[in-house]
Formats: C-alpha cells, sequence, structure tokens
C-alpha cells in the first residue's frame, strides 16, 4: 500500500515506541527509539537502563518469538512472562549480548563454545593422516565404547545379536578433562574425632545435616568411634565404597565412599562456579595436575596421532587464535576449501574483536564477564541477518581503551547493515558515536526510572543531568603520591603467558595494574600473588542469588538483625528469617504465590495471608524500636544505618555492615530486596562490600568500575583513598583512566596480548607514564587529562 506520495506505508514504521514501561523501577516510561540507529541508554547504575532494554523491549521481543513455535518446542525452553508495559509497537527481533558469563562446564572450551572445534574435527576426519575415524574421533566430550547384546522384538520369538562401537577421542585417564587431581583424605575429617563428635571438616556435612547422616546411618561405619581406630575395611567402606541404593532413616538413597562422593558433587563442575567456601575446600583439598597421558590436550592417542601438515588437532587448539588464523589461510586444499574458508573467517572474527590471543582450547569458566561477552559476539559478526535489535549490556567492559575504538567500529558495522543497536553504556568514549541517547534517573533504585533526556549526544551535553555534566569530565594527576611502606615481590611469575616476571609490588599505597585485554595483568595479581593469609581478592565472579537472596542474606546482615530482635523479644532468632521458622506457612517466606501455568509464563500475585510481608503474624507482634522485622527488610540502606547506630536498637554488627554498604554507594537499596531485581553494577558494588569486612592487609580488586556511572567512578576513589589512609594495601586491575590518574603506582603489562604480552613494559607514578608515553596505556593517559 503506497500514500499520496508514492511512499511504501510499510516504510513509516521505522520507530520503536514503549508506553508506560514499569518494569522494576520504572516509573511509567515512554521512549519512542529510531530504528536503524545506534541509541546508547546512559545513567547511574540502579536507574532503570537494564529494566527498559533487558527487561522491557528484548524480553517481549523474545516471548513473542517463542510463541510462533509449536507447543512442543515451547515445552523445551523458558516460559517468559509478558513486561509489565502498556504498548510496545515496532518491535524487531532482539539478539541480547550480555555480561553473563559463559558455562563454567569443565569440559567446555572457547572451541567447543563456539563452531571453531566442530570444524576443526570434520577437517580432520577428511584430511587428518592417518585416518581415525569420523569427527567424534577428535572429541574430548565422547568416550571410545563398544558393545554386544541379544535383541528381542515384542511378539516374536526370535531373538539376533547386535553389536555396536563408538570411536570418541577423550583421553581415556582423564576423561577429557586435561587434568587429573588427587585428593587429600587428611582434608575431609579430623582422625580424632568420630562422626557424632564433628569429625567431617566438609562444607555441608555438619552433624544433623543429610551429608552427615548418609554416613553416620549407613551401618558401614560406627558413628561413635573415631576414625583413626576403624578397621581397614571399614576405612574402605568409609572413603571408597561402590554406589549401592539402600535404606538410610527410612529414605531410599544411594550410598558411596566419602572419596568417591567429592569427586561426583565437587569435582564434577569447574573449580571456578563453585560458591567461594566449597572453592577454598576445593583448593585445601584436591590437588590438580596436567593429566601425564594426553599432556593436558584432553585427548586419546589415536586423536593425538593424526595429524595435517605436521600439526594435530590438540597442537591447534593450544595455538593462540591469531596464530591459528595463520595456519588455516596456509594450508593449501582445494577438497577443503569451503571448510577452510568458513574456519578462517571464523577465527578472524575472533581477532578482529580483539580475542586473537586466545586458543581454542581455555576453558570458558576462566573468560572474564568482557571476554565471554565478545565470545559470544563472534557468531554475530559475519551474519547475513539485517533488520535485527542488537541489544549489549556495556560492550566495552573489560576493554583497555586501546580497544575501545575498535568495538566501536564493530558497533557501527552492525548498525551500518540496517540493524537497530541498542546499548547499555556508560564510557563517554561510546556515548559519543550514538545517534541518539536516553538518559535515566535522575537517581537510582526508587529515585530512578524516569526518562531524563532523549536526544543527540550534543544535546545531552547542554542537557544539565547528570550524565551531560560528568560526559566530559577528565581527571588530573595526582600531584603528589604516597610513600610505599614496603614491597611486595613477585618472583619468576610465568601464570597463562607471563614470562618469568619478576616486579615489586609497592604496599600501603594505591597501585593500579594496567595493560591491553590479555596481556596478562589479572594473570600476574590472581595467579601470582600468593592468597594466604592477609590477601583479599575480589574477582570479577557472577553472584549467584536466587529470588529469595537479598542483602540482608549476602552480606550477612541478617544475623546480627535476627539476633538483635530475639532478645529484645525473649524469643528464638530463627522466627526472624523468612526462610526459617517464621516464614508465612502460605507463601512459605516467598512473599508472593507462583502459578505455574504450564506453557505459559507463570504468575506471581502477592500472597493474600500475609500480604507480602513474607512473615506469620504472630511474628509481625515482636517488634525492636517500634519495628516489626518486615519493615526492616523494607528500609533502604541509609535509614536503616541510622535505625541501627543509635537508640534501642542499636547493633554495632548490623551498623559496620550497613556503613560498608553505604561506603560503596548502596544507600538507597532496600535490605529485603531480591537480588534478582538489581543491576550488574549493583551486584558488583554488593560483593565490595561484603569483602571489605574481610580482615586483610592487601585488597586486590578486579575492574571495580564494572558498571558505574562516571559520577560513581569519584566515590569509588573516595573508598579506596579509604583504604590506604587506614593502613591497607590496595592492588588495581583497571583500564579506566581516571582510575590510572589517581594512582600512587602503576605497573603496566603489554606491549601486547598473548604471546605478544606478559612482560612489564612500565612502572612509576601516573605522571611519569604520561611523560614516558611509550606504551599505549601511557599514550591513551595523557590523550585523557590533556597532556
Amino acid at each position: 500500500m503506497t500514500d499520496d506520495t508514492g511512499a511504501q506505508t510499510a516504510d513509516s514504521h521505522d520507530r520503536i515506541r514503549v508506553v508506560g514501561a514499569r518494569e522494576n523501577n520504572l516509573r511509567d516510561v515512554d521512549v519512542v527509539l529510531p530504528k536503524r540507529r545506534l541509541t546508547v541508554f546512559t545513567g547511574v547504575s540502579g536507574s532503570g537502563k537494564s529494566s527498559l532494554v533487558f527487561d522491557t523491549i528484548a524480553a517481549e521481543s523474545q516471548r513473542l518469538i517463542n510463541e510462533t513455535y509449536s507447543a512442543f518446542v515451547q515445552g523445551f525452553m523458558p516460559t517468559l512472562a509478558r513486561p509489565d508495559v502498556d504498548l510496545l509497537e515496532g518491535l524487531t527481533t532482539a539478539i541480547i549480548v550480555d555480561q553473563k558469563r559463559m558455562g563454567a562446564n569443565v569440559r567446555s572450551t572457547v572451541g567447543t563454545a563456539t563452531d571453531a572445534n566442530a570444524l576443526l574435527r570434520i577437517l580432520f576426519s577428511r584430511l587428518g593422516r592417518p585416518h581415525v575415524g569420523s569427527p567424534n574421533a577428535f572429541s574430548f566430550n565422547v568416550a571410545s565404547a563398544s558393545g554386544t547384546g541379544q535383541l528381542t522384538r515384542s511378539g516374536s520369538a526370535t531373538t539376533e545379536t547386535r553389536s555396536f562401537t563408538v570411536t570418541g577421542g577423550m583421553c581415556p585417564r582423564c576423561e577429557g578433562m586435561g587434568s587429573v587431581n588427587d585428593i587429600d583424605v587428611s582434608q575431609l575429617y579430623d582422625e580424632t574425632k568420630s562422626l557424632d563428635e564433628g569429625a567431617l571438616t566438609i562444607p555441608g556435612y555438619t552433624p544433623g545435616g543429610w551429608g552427615y547422616r548418609l554416613y553416620a546411618s549407613s551401618g558401614f561405619v560406627d558413628p561413635t568411634k573415631p576414625i583413626r581406630e576403624y578397621t581397614p575395611a571399614e576405612l574402605a567402606d568409609f572413603l571408597h565404597h561402590e554406589p549401592v541404593r539402600m535404606k538410610i532413616e527410612g529414605i531410599n538413597l544411594t550410598y558411596e565412599g566419602l572419596v568417591r562422593r567429592i569427586r561426583s558433587s565437587f569435582l564434577s563442575k569447574d573449580v571456578e562456579s563453585l560458591q567461594p567456601h566449597i572453592r577454598a575446600f576445593v583448593e585445601r583439598a584436591v590437588t590438580f595436575t596436567t593429566c601425564p597421558e594426553c599432556g593436558g590436550t584432553r585427548l586419546n592417542e589415536a586423536a593425538r596421532s593424526s595429524t595435517i601438515a605436521g600439526s594435530s588437532i590438540g597442537d591447534l587448539c593450544a595455538m593462540q587464535i591469531d596464530d591459528l588464523a595463520e595456519w588455516v589461510r596456509a594450508l593449501d586444499e582445494p577438497t577443503a576449501a569451503p571448510l577452510l574458508a568458513g574456519l578462517a573467517h571464523l577465527l578472524d572474527s575472533f581477532v578482529e574483536i580483539g580475542l586473537g590471543y586466545l586458543s581454542l582450547d581455555r576453558a570458558t569458566g576462566t573468560l572474564s564477564g568482557g571476554e565471554s561477552q565478545r565470545v559470544k559476539m563472534v557468531r554475530h559478526l559475519g551474519s547475513a541477518l539485517t533488520d535485527v535489535t542488537y541489544v549489549f549490556d556495556e560492550p566495552t567492559i573489560g576493554l583497555h581503551p586501546h580497544d575501545v575504538a575498535r568495538m566501536n567500529s564493530l558497533l557501527l558495522r552492525l548498525r551500518d547493515k540496517g540493524n537497530t543497536v541498542l546499548v547499555v553504556e556508560h564510557k563517554p568514549e561510546v556515548i559519543a558515536i550514538a545517534d541518539h541517547v536516553v538518559d535515566l534517573g535522575p537517581g537510582a533504585g526508587a529515585a530512578g526510572g524516569r526518562v531524563c533526556f532523549e536526544g543527540t549526544v550534543e544535546a545531552l551535553r547542554s542537557a544539565g543531568t547528570l550524565t551531560g555534566r560528568h560526559l566530559d569530565d577528565r581527571a588530573v594527576v595526582k600531584p603528589t603520591v604516597r610513600t610505599p611502606t614496603g614491597m611486595l615481590p613477585i618472583r619468576d611469575a610465568s601464570t597463562h603467558n607471563l614470562r618469568a616476571v619478576d616486579v615489586e609490588v609497592p604496599l600501603g599505597v594505591l597501585v593500579v595494574v594496567t595493560g591491553v585485554a590479555g596481556s596478562g595483568k589479572s594473570s600476574l595479581v590472581h595467579g601470582s600473588i600468593p592468597p594466604g593469609a592477609g590477601v583479599v581478592s575480589i574477582d570479577q565472579g557472577a553472584i549467584r542469588g536466587s529470588r529469595r537472596s537479598n542483602p540482608a542474606t549476602y552480606t550477612g546482615l541478617l544475623d546480627p538483625v535476627r539476633t538483635a530482635f530475639a532478645k529484645a523479644n525473649g524469643v528464638k532468632p530463627a522466627l526472624f528469617s523468612p526462610n526459617s521458622e517464621g516464614a508465612c506457612p502460605v507463601c512459605k517466606g516467598a512473599g508472593v504465590i507462583y502459578t505455574d501455568l504450564g506453557l505459559l509464563a507463570g504468575v506471581a500475585t502477592t500472597c493474600d495471608e500475609c500480604d507480602g510481608k513474607r512473615f506469620q503474624p504472630a511474628v509481625l507482634e515482636h517488634r525492636l524500636a517500634g519495628r516489626d522485622i518486615s519493615e526492616v527488610l523494607a528500609m533502604p540502606v541509609t535509614e536503616a544505618e541510622t535505625f541501627f547506630g543509635t537508640g534501642t536498637a542499636r547493633t554495632p554488627a548490623a551498623h559496620a555492615v550497613l556503613r560498608r554498604l553505604m561506603d560503596v554507594g548502596l544507600g538507597y537499596v532496600s535490605l529485603g530486596q531480591p537480588l534478582t531485581t538489581l543491576s550488574g553494577g549493583e551486584l558488583q558494588r554488593l560483593k565490595l562490600a561484603t569483602h571489605l569486612g574481610e580482615k586483610g592487609g592487601v585488597y586486590v580488586l578486579d575492574e571495580p568500575t564494572a558498571g558505574l556511572h562516571l559520577a560513581d567512578v569519584t566515590t569509588l576513589l573516595e573508598l579506596l583513598d579509604r583504604l590506604v589512609d587506614a593502613g591497607k594495601s590496595v592492588i588495581v586491575v583497571e583500564h579506566h583512566q581516571a582510575v590510572m590518574a589517581h594512582a600512587d603506582w602503576i605497573i603496566d603489562l603489554g606491549p601486547g596480548a598473548g604471546h605478544d604480552g606478559g612482560r612489564i613494559v612500565f612502572e612509576g607514578t601516573p605522571a611519569q607514564l604520561v611523560a614516558d608515553r611509550s606504551t599505549v596505556t601511557g599514550q591513551h593517559l595523557a590523550a585523557y587529562v590533556g597532556a
């Protein structure tokens, strides 16, 4: 259909309209976004950016797409509820590239997470000599197996013999994991104690729990006898017994030896993905060594014996990706030309996106959030799709200023192919290339959720919003620096790509470790500084929390609060936990009732019994300084800090936790707000606040500015200064130039990434780095401070 001018009506649908968005803290937000343009969403952490972009626009697009599949297929897909919004018009297919870390399965590598390993396996099954089998013969996730059996068809008296053979590439010694482990049994129990006396020292195996009862009530051992008095047969049954089904305390359970159980429950997952207390136990009790049979390649002898141009598939997966791309281009095999072209394009995409320093055998659990996001981007770079909506969550996170320009060009290229690109971002370099800017705020949490500005970048500069005022902020190099109180020597550091690095890290000052992505910063800080007593390490690992988790439970604040309520009312502390005795019996302490509607999204309705307060009415009659427990959990941190700091409710332990939450800028968050509703930046700061309570003289922080607005960086620097002034040593891995300029000492690694990095290219003060300008970091810092 055309109008009077002859233009197609379809061409008029060039806007995405959002009317009345109310997800999380959004306050009836209305926005109109231009299609086939680059729109950047700005605002302080917690202002509602992700709620608008991911939880409203992208979520509705995915929900509508899922509804086009059959009911059978939808049964295997996650059910998505319709966002709380009045109207969404002009949506296109959304492709989400978020910061969530890739699966940390022990068998997952960069090669398996993309198509690279699959293409290499096909290549070797065609060209590898000697020929060892199909692509499965080169897969470390497929074990070789064979079997024979009798087949009898229903209704027939005849039987036939069937056999099968599967040729896989899995190393039989390490089962495709590349490493073998040895468990130190002395770390599993105290042999001087009996089970009843709490001999087990494994997390979750305390007396009374099911881990303890499984062994104490099994009948294999006497729970009242010290473990050192067990007979050899009892000790074997206790540690190494084969799995067997049996009834324990009236329940059918599988009993197996303690060592076998530890292997299956703790060591079947990537160590980096475990909860901190379990990871600490595994690191203490288990020794990991490279598999002596496969040399860490994960492959069996047959797969390692087949080569192309003198290289096995294990050799190629261990290569740096940019080197592997050169190897593929140099291979002259006309019969596999299409396959080689596809593989070369995929590897070139890695290089183009700044990940050429990785290798295909790199475990995905060791990738940072920024690296994970860019690996996900690889599959979209050569896509023939157009007129789709690409949604990015801080794509420059983990990137050196040198690499941000490359990321900007990739975003612009996606736009220029006719796609709509929506980016949540804080970096002024990315905001500067936007065609359209939506600034949310003016504050965070309840103080945010409104559109403060919508328009061009130039108009934003003069709009007077918090983002507009800070957009052109440039830090100045610190005129005077602190004097170190000592030195932390690192000798012959060779973790990952480090080249036998020797460096003296100053103590008692703010040290910033810089360098391009992949230069070896995290390897130096996390892999070389001994994690013993006195070192508090705060990495980029994500907080894992359910909808029952909240700031009060995560930080440990709820414990002293429950104790204070119990003491004031003469009752048990367990009454004041929504996950324990005091929980509302109808909603089980959740505050809402979840109704499963099968293929449709489940519905959450406020519990009528407790009116969303999560506690039994009898519990709410108990008060502390005139407030019940539900009212306390509804308090924002600022109000709670005053409440527990003075008067009859004064609780020093709770007040200390609240002060740390205030220090990291989370004063607006309510104590009982579910962790699932917090933004990435808020979760990062919540984790920082929790670790600040640990005893230690050296704090190691990995990119603490991730997810922080320009205005919040100043608050972070003030916090780091307070730590140093209190006598702590602070070591920060960071790309943000404002943090570099504020440092007392800079250690710059490089000059490049991967095997081009791993060396110290500069040590000195920020002023010396700016004057030197011999490194990439020095050049960008000089430009940033206007030197």
